[in-house]
């Protein structure tokens, strides 16, 4: 295709479209990611917002696809996926990116899971992955991350979905895309654990609540949890339990902002006593309501409270 024109012919004016004439920046949001991450997930999400969505486009349709996003004056939002069901195709997609990020308002957002997150969601599903042809699925998804690395070096946005399930995924995605995409969003998730049962590798947080007079030891408050209204009353009568949840929820109501501002879209807190049946379980439901008071919604799990005292 001939680049600009010749000296002695004028320059075509370029035409107008109705897309370009109205003002209104187009939108593409390309989603890529592991396999089992959920990217089926977030393209019906956007959907579902409005978002004209396509799956499994050839990497080399995009430029023209991103052409008529642009020039389009009916769709003004779109979303497309593109893996590693691509082949070998997928190396050219750097290149592409960059070459269309130039004349469309274009987002590359990257899905990924710990490789235990997604052999689970293999196994549960029982559908294959994409390279195990003849391959294991480990081996498979260690492939899988060495192909998607230049790519997800390119990320806008990066998430990991090992802690999500379908509608906590769904929420995010609303949260992040809805309306005017408000970019301050932060899902915060708080974590009671036991420390007999092991710290949650997810936690990006976590604070030791063992120092804490233990409920275990009081007979009549064994069989219980740190959510019942005595246990709870229990564990307060001791001032520093007042003095931690002070201190805590200070420090997390100052670290929030500089986490949004640094574009982080989700942190877990996890809280952590011996069994994770009294204390962390009281601590973690105390602390979700704190920082909804200060205007910081939070969703609270309690890993362990059904597991053996």
């Amino acid at each position: 295709m001939k680049q600009g024109t010749s000296a002695d012919t004028p320059a075509k004016p370029q035409k107008k479209t109705a897309a370009s004439s109205a003002g209104v920046a187009s939108e593409l949001v390309i989603i890529t990611g592991m396999s089992g991450s959920g990217k089926a997930s977030v393209l019906r999400a956007l959907e579902d917002l409005g978002y004209y969505s396509v799956d499994n486009l050839p990497v080399e349709l995009i430029p023209k696809f991103a052409e008529l996003v642009r020039d389009s004056a009916s769709i003004r939002r779109a979303a497309l996926v593109v893996d590693v069901r691509e082949g070998v195709g997928l190396k050219k997609f750097p290149a592409i990116f960059g070459h269309i990020k130039s004349s469309v308002n274009t987002r590359l957002l990257f899905l990924e899971a710990d490789d235990e997150a997604l052999m689970r969601r293999f196994s549960e599903t029982r559908r294959p992955h994409p390279l195990s042809a003849v391959q294991s699925i480990s081996a498979s998804i260690a492939k899988e991350r060495r192909v998607l690395g230049p790519i997800r070096a390119l990320a806008d946005l990066t998430i990991n979905t090992s802690k999500f399930n379908v509608h906590d995924l769904r929420k995010f995605i609303n949260d992040k895309f809805e309306g005017g995409r408000d970019e301050s969003k932060l899902l915060v998730n708080i974590m009671s654990f036991g420390y007999r049962h092991g710290i949650p590798p997810d936690c990006d947080l976590v604070f030791d609540a063992r120092f804490l007079p233990n409920p275990n030891y009081i007979p009549k408050f064994k069989k219980l949890t740190g959510r019942n209204p005595a246990v709870a009353r229990y564990i307060r009568s001791f001032p520093q339990t007042g003095e931690f949840l002070a201190r805590i929820s200070e420090l997390l109501i100052y670290l929030l902002p500089h986490y949004i501002q640094e574009g982080k879209s989700y942190l877990t807190i996890g809280f952590g006593c011996t069994g994770g049946h009294h204390r962390s379980v009281m601590i973690a439901d105390q602390i979700r309501k704190n920082l909804a008071a200060a205007g910081y919604p939070a969703k609270v799990a309690h890993r362990d409270v059904t597991k053996p005292v």
